[in-house]
């Protein structure tokens, strides 16, 4: 495929990266990944709708060509300011936007706060935890919620990238962690997302410390999202994959904090709809982008 052209902005002072498909004439659309992954990943959904828009995929803080976040700044509040820096900058408002996961959280927050510089949004599982977590999460009071986040995150700061021997390996690891992929898409997420060390080896490019997005206590509440949800004006697509980890926000009452949106379940696809089901998952979108 002929690719998108690497470009670097702006926020909090960081060097982040993004890749723009080109078509500069055609409405504005933003393409953001989840955690651990890179703006690459959405290559395949990019070539079917970069006739019709001009499409920008970032690499979040911490992943893929962009800089890391000296102090571990990888809360909710700072990848929210990132999508507004780069709306704001490129002047895209209003945009549409296709995000997912962790990338996808942070889009409805954004789009609740800003509803009037977004025209669309289709977001894959980016509602976070179930309910019944969230009941499990507040049965624990704040101070041993805090404790054990400082925990963890002291346990981290530890931990060194893993480095695999040959691409092959990496490529191998990749196809492990989602069984959907075919080599091709395993073997293409796997070139950009790693990159060679000194002595020969691979490791991905996200920084660790992005594991843990939303920040000991400086994440937004589960309240506070909520409210954000409901404040976006614009047409929402919610999409789950019927083999995935997250709950269905039909029948677990999520989607009532929504005042305009829908849900699309896609059966024989886990949490990564868009590389699982590509064809369905892009006829679902082009409908709802067409109406």
């Amino acid at each position: 495929m002929e690719g998108p052209t690497s470009h670097f902005y702006f926020s909090q002072r960081l060097r982040l990266h993004y890749v723009d498909w080109g078509n500069e004439g055609a409405p504005p659309m933003l393409l953001v990944h989840g955690g651990r992954d890179h703006c690459r990943n959405w290559d395949w959904v990019a070539e079917r709708l970069r006739d019709r828009y001009h499409v920008i995929a970032p690499d979040l803080r911490g992943h893929g060509d962009s800089a890391w976040a000296v102090g571990g700044g990888y809360d909710m509040g700072a990848y929210v300011y990132d999508i507004a820096q780069i709306v704001h900058q490129k002047g895209m408002a209003p945009v549409t936007i296709i995000a997912h996961s962790l990338g996808a959280g942070v889009v409805l927050n954004y789009c609740g706060a800003f509803p009037e510089t977004v025209a669309k949004v289709v977001a894959i599982e980016g509602l976070g935890p179930s309910p019944k977590v969230m009941e499990e999460q507040a049965k624990r009071p704040v101070e041993e919620r805090l404790r054990a986040g400082i925990a963890e995150r002291r346990d981290n700061s530890g931990r060194q990238p893993r480095r695999y021997a040959t691409l092959d390996d990496a490529v191998a690891r990749m196809a492990e962690e989602n069984p959907h992929l075919s080599p091709e898409q395993a073997r293409h997420l796997t070139i950009y997302g790693a990159h060679q060390n000194e002595d020969g080896t691979y490791s991905w490019k996200f920084d660790n410390q992005a594991r843990w997005g939303g920040g000991v206590g400086g994440g937004l509440s589960h309240a506070d999202q909520h409210r954000l949800w409901s404040l976006i004006t614009a047409p929402v697509l919610l999409v789950r994959g019927a083999e995935s980890w997250a709950s269905d926000p039909v029948e677990d009452g999520r989607i009532r904090h929504f005042t305009n949106a829908r849900l699309a379940n896609f059966d024989g696809a886990g949490h990564w709809v868009h590389h699982d089901r590509l064809d369905a998952f892009m006829d679902t979108v082009d409908a709802f982008l067409a109406e």
